[in-house]
Order: C-alpha cells, then structure tokens, then sequence
C-alpha cells in the first residue's frame, strides 16, 4: 500500500471541501447539504444473446430530480439499541434429516441454525414450495442445500436444477454444496458463460444430483440438448430478482416451463418484486412464504457520504481514503465493465494492491481475483455490480459506491458486502456536487 507521506505519490491539493475524519467520512449536515441533482447514476449494462434479445431492464433506478442523499447516511446501530439475540426454536441435530449430513454439518462449523435456516428448513424437508425472503449473508444457501442433500441421501434418483444470476455465486453455492456433501457421493456441476462450455457437457453426461448455473448457460445447454430436465423434480431460484433485473426473464420462465410436475420449487432472495410475484403465482404451487428480515440495510454498517467537491479528481479523492490504515480490504463499485478496469489499472499503476472483476473478464480470471482478495493478497477489489449479491466474502472493511448504484435493491445488496456475520462494517458512497 502507497505510504502517506515520503512516497513517489504527490499530496492531493486538488481535494476540496471537508478533509476526512478519523474513519475516512465527509461528514454531511444541514449546513453542507449537497445540491440534490446533477449526479451521474445509471444501471447495468444490457445483455443480448442465447435465446433472443432481451427486453430493455426494468429498474427502479435513480433519478437526478428523485435522489435522497439521506438515503447513504446512516449510523450504525450500537450495541446496546440492537435487536435481541436470535434464539432458534431448532438445533441443526433436531431437524429430519440423515445422520451423516449432521455430522457434514458440524464438521463445517455450524451449531445453530440461523434465521431463515431455523424457519425454512423443516417445510424443505416435508417437500413443500417456498419463498424464502431475508437479509443478504443470513443463511440462505444452507436454508436449501441442507434439505436437498437430504432429499439425494434418501433418493439418490432426485436431481436439483439452481438457477442463479451470476458465474461467481454459482460456485459459491458449489463449494458450500461439497462442504455439506462432503464423503456422501453427491457432486454438482456449475454451468455458467465464460467459460468452457466442454468441460460442463462432459460432467453432465455423469448426471450430477445437483446443477448449479446461469440462466444463459442452462439454456445453451438445453439447445444443444446436453442437459435434459425431465428427471429434475427440484429446483431452486436463487437471488431470482437480480436475475430479472439482468434481463433474463424469458430464459427462467422457459426453463421453468420444461421441468415436470410435480416438483419442488423454492426461491430465496433478499428482495421481492412485483414480477417474481408473478412467477411465483405462476410456477409454484400453494407455496409457505417466510419473510426474516431486520431492515433494508444492515444495521450493524456505518454509512455516509464522500462530497467530490467541483473540480476534484475523484480517484485523488479514492486514493486519499485508501491510504488510510483501516481501509485494508475495500470493495469498489463502479458503474460500468469499462470503467471498473479502468480505475483498477490506474489504482495498481498508483502502488495499490487492486484487482478487478466484471462481465467481460473470463471465469477463471474472476474467479482468480475473488480468490485473491477473499485471502487479502489484494486490498481493493473494484466491481461491477456481479459482486453485489450473494457473495460471501469474510472481513470487508469498506464497501465503497465510486459509482452510484442504479436502484435501491442494488445499494443495499453492495453494502452487504460488509458487515456481515455480526462484524461492523462500513459503507461510503461518493457524491458529486456541480
């Protein structure tokens, strides 16, 4: 990491307005209220291809005339104000489920289920539909992989289709899958774009219990009938309204369309809107809805705003703030595949540690670079909002919006990033005055 002083970097005279306190925030009152437009915004990249175009993102996105920069401004909730402890009404060795799966379980650490686990997990068991609804980082993936283990020890006929929107939280649901399965002969087999398709058709000619993958990827598959989903009484959408706001809609309503009846359908997501409603009326049948959640944005992050006064450089302004000695594992966000590389070439060129990942980068150099900073060989990673949901991703002290986020739904699942696991965390979001 560049040093504050005595290095080859010049101090940054070009910063204007407040300097940062002790934790790096420009601290916004009354008196300093920024003007409340002409800030850039924008939403995710569109994507096109596999089966058709898709149609145009529907998101509930900022607007220059509607944004509240309250809305980034928020203590952290001290301990003493905190909700009261989660006390579970089930223990992991009370729930149904085979002997050699609680001994997976406990070897992986686990104790107590949590939340969305303790009131999920018995209605997965007795094979009803669900909609699971909770906090990013609460437990989802074990809310469903936990019971689906169960059902492929009990049958090893069944087989579990789970769509998810990106390559990086397919593996993740992988590796959490073999740590469950671990010794119990069930393997999965991710299915996601950028990466070699060969290597996915020759593991699915040994049909795997489990398929875990990308709506683009599944149904690229299914033209090509590698995978056949006659035999998949399963299925699991994970984070399904992420996957609607990139524009797979039409692929997730089709593949639902090809799986048989009756099967069991669950969707688990932090957020819930008007069109997964729709799917859910659709596509599952007289499904338990489970809600647990403590709030749109986790009550344990620290969030406030950088002013970027007129003028201003703003990666002087990111480089002022990463030199700070608590800023040792930053996740960036920025708007656009472009600019994210960018800014993580002009940040490794100033001496930082920094990686980058986005939709152009292949799977292996993405996966590489998660890896890279999940066992902090790199300080800062800048992303795209691919890394803003369902990652997992231990000891994030700093989420910081370069970019503003394109709707709501995607600043609170960015600023999960950190503070998770009853850990503190903190979240800037840059501003741009005129």
């Amino acid at each position: 990491m560049p040093e504050k002083q005595g290095s080859q970097f010049r101090k940054r005279s070009s910063y204007q307005g407040s300097r940062p306190n002790s934790q790096g925030f420009h601290k916004t009152g009354s008196s300093q209220r920024p003007p409340q437009g002409g800030f850039r915004h924008g939403s995710a990249p569109s994507r096109s291809g596999g089966f058709g175009n898709r149609p145009p993102q529907k998101r509930s996105g900022y607007t220059p005339s509607r944004m509240n920069i309250s809305r980034f401004i928020n203590k952290a909730v001290a301990p003493a104000q905190a909700e009261p402890a989660f006390v579970p009404v089930h223990r992991f060795e009370d729930f149904n489920i085979r002997p050699e799966l609680k001994t997976s379980i406990i070897s992986k650490g686990y104790t107590t289920p949590t939340p969305i686990q303790d009131r999920a997990i018995p209605d997965v068991i007795l094979g009803k539909d669900v909609v699971g609804i909770a906090n990013t980082g609460t437990g989802k993936t074990g809310a469903f992989l936990i019971p689906l283990v169960n059902k492929v020890l009990l049958s090893r006929g069944e087989r579990v289709l789970i769509m998810v929107p990106t390559r990086e939280l397919a593996v993740q649901i992988n590796d959490e899958l073999r740590g469950f399965a671990a010794g119990l002969s069930i393997f999965g087999v991710v299915c996601v774009g950028g990466a070699n398709i060969t290597p996915q058709i020759r593991d699915l000619r040994r049909k795997p219990n489990f398929v875990i993958g990308t709506p683009g990827r599944i149904k690229d598959l299914l033209e090509r009938r590698s995978l056949v989903l006659s035999d998949f009484h399963n299925v699991v959408l994970d984070e399904a309204d992420r996957m609607l706001d990139m524009g797979f809609i039409h692929e997730m309503r089709q593949i639902l369309k090809l799986l048989p009846s009756p099967r069991q359908t669950l969707f688990f997501s932090a957020t819930l809107s008007s069109d997964i409603e729709k799917l859910i009326g659709e596509f599952l049948h007289d499904p338990i809805r489970i809600k647990v959640l403590t709030g749109d944005t986790a009550k344990n992050v620290e969030q406030d705003v950088v002013r970027v006064a007129p003028g201003a450089n703003k990666i002087d302004v990111l480089h002022d703030l990463l030199i700070q000695p608590d800023f040792n594992k930053v996740l960036v966000f920025g708007r656009t595949k472009h600019g994210v590389e960018k800014l993580a070439k002009v940040l490794t060129a100033r001496g930082f540690k920094a990686e980058s990942i986005h939709g152009n980068k292949t799977q292996n150099h993405r996966q590489k670079a998660l890896d890279l900073f999940r066992h902090d060989r790199v300080q800062v990673l800048v992303a795209t909002d691919v890394a803003a949901r369902g990652l997992d991703i231990n000891g994030v002290s700093h989420v910081i919006n370069y970019d503003l986020p394109g709707s709501d739904d995607d600043y609170i699942h960015r600023i999960g990033r950190t503070g998770r696991a009853g850990k503190k965390g903190i979240a800037l979001t840059f501003i741009e005055g005129r």
